[in-house]
């Protein structure tokens, strides 16, 4: 029996455009097929587990016979960013989905932030990429010391400012405020990121890994509420942005990263403790670092720099466990856009009890994954989702 789960979240990793994509300005957008054609990533590890056999994959590298099951999911919530898609490989759907403002955010909202978080103005309130922003308002940001108040595609308040002209923790405590404000039904954001950054000129302005996300915590129930309140002896370990996406809910213990490095090492060094329960990781640099900045080359290095670590983690495993690699939206790096895509997860499956060789085809919904986990543990089934663990099993 599978006593525990590591779910490793590719954060961006889209393996194709959902039949919906035109809903969010995403046909043709393939974030795997995009950078395999332009950048011919070497990912023998995820060849091997049956990346390239997924339904819908062209691209023509399948091998035959992968070490795991395999196959994708359809994102069923409204929206295509990291919250949405992390509550539904949870079990939680989204509907209906937050509001995004691609005018901006409205003289209320800004005036109603001024006045509560004690600062004097703002900077910039455009939709934009958070890179091109700063080139063009960090310097002013500097002189003046107004916040850079920014959104994208995605329902996100973002607020960025230099670690020296407002501190780290000062920025997180008027995120905190933008928050409160913001959980107001009428604004309905998904999430406040504090964009922190360093540099003295446009040229060299570089965000920091001190970014946090305030996420608003109208989410349901989700397996990691399930796992914790009904086996008292389980953990749920969360690894980078986790905590934050879940507002620290049904987590026992949360550990933030410094990027991909970062994370896969913690990871690792989790899969060699004793405890059962879930390991839920998310490596962010893919979506942060590379996908949001048109970053092919850098996205590809990164695929193969996780690739390499693979046999590290999967050697690492105990007889009881179960791997899954995923993701959580799209973020192709091909496109014009510099924003989530709407596109099918991969679902990556390995373990000393999972079958060889299983398509597990195109799952309806990504809560298809807590659906199954909750199954292996004996748990209680949440609304949304069907397991698939008589498909991988080895009984």
């Amino acid at each position: 029996m599978i006593k525990r789960a590591i779910i490793i979240v590719l954060d961006g990793f889209g393996v194709g455009e959902l039949p919906d994509a035109n809903k969010y300005g995403d046909v043709g957008s393939n974030t795997l097929l995009g950078i395999y054609n332009k950048a011919h990533p070497n990912l023998p590890n995820m060849k091997k587990l049956g990346l390239y056999n997924i339904d819908g994959i062209n691209i023509n590298n399948k091998i035959e016979k992968s070490i795991g099951a395999y196959g994708k999911a359809t994102e069923t919530c409204e929206g295509k960013n990291s919250p949405v898609g992390h509550w539904e490989i949870c079990g939680y759907v989204k509907k209906p989905g937050f509001k995004t403002y691609p005018q901006a955010f409205p003289k209320e909202i800004i005036d109603e932030f001024i006045k509560e978080a004690g600062i004097n103005g703002i900077l910039c309130n455009e939709v934009g990429s958070g890179t091109e922003i700063l080139k063009r308002f960090g310097e002013e940001h500097i002189k003046t010391g107004y916040p850079i108040i920014y959104t994208s595609a995605d329902s996100v308040f973002q607020i960025a400012a230099h670690e020296d002209v407002i501190p780290v923790e000062k920025l997180y405590e008027i995120c905190k405020v933008a928050r409160k404000i913001l959980d107001n039904p009428k604004y309905n954001v998904g999430t406040v990121i504090a964009r922190p950054f360093l540099g003295d000129k446009a040229e060299n302005f570089v965000r920091t890994y001190n970014r946090r996300d305030f996420e608003s915590a109208t989410f349901g129930k989700t397996m990691l509420d399930v796992i914790i309140e009904e086996d008292k002896e389980a953990d749920v370990i969360a690894i980078g942005k986790i905590e934050d996406l879940f507002v620290g809910r049904g987590i026992t213990k949360a550990i933030h990263t410094n990027g991909n490095s970062d994370g896969i090492e913690k990871t690792i060094e989790y899969i060699k403790k004793d405890f059962k329960g879930l390991i839920f990781t998310n490596l962010v640099d893919f979506d942060m670092l590379y996908g949001h900045r048109n970053n092919v080359k850098g996205y590809s290095e990164a695929l193969e720099y996780f690739d390499s670590k693979l046999p590290e983690i999967m050697s690492n495993l105990k007889d009881d466990d179960m791997l899954i690699i995923t993701a959580d939206h799209g973020n192709d790096p091909t496109t014009p856009s510099t924003d989530h895509s709407r596109e099918y997860i991969p679902i990556l499956i390995y373990g000393k009890q999972i079958k060889e060789n299983v398509n597990i085809g195109t799952r309806k919904t990504y809560a298809d994954i807590s659906a199954t986990i909750l199954d292996l543990f004996n748990l209680s089934k949440l609304e949304n989702g069907t397991s698939f663990k008589n498909e991988i099993l080895v009984f």
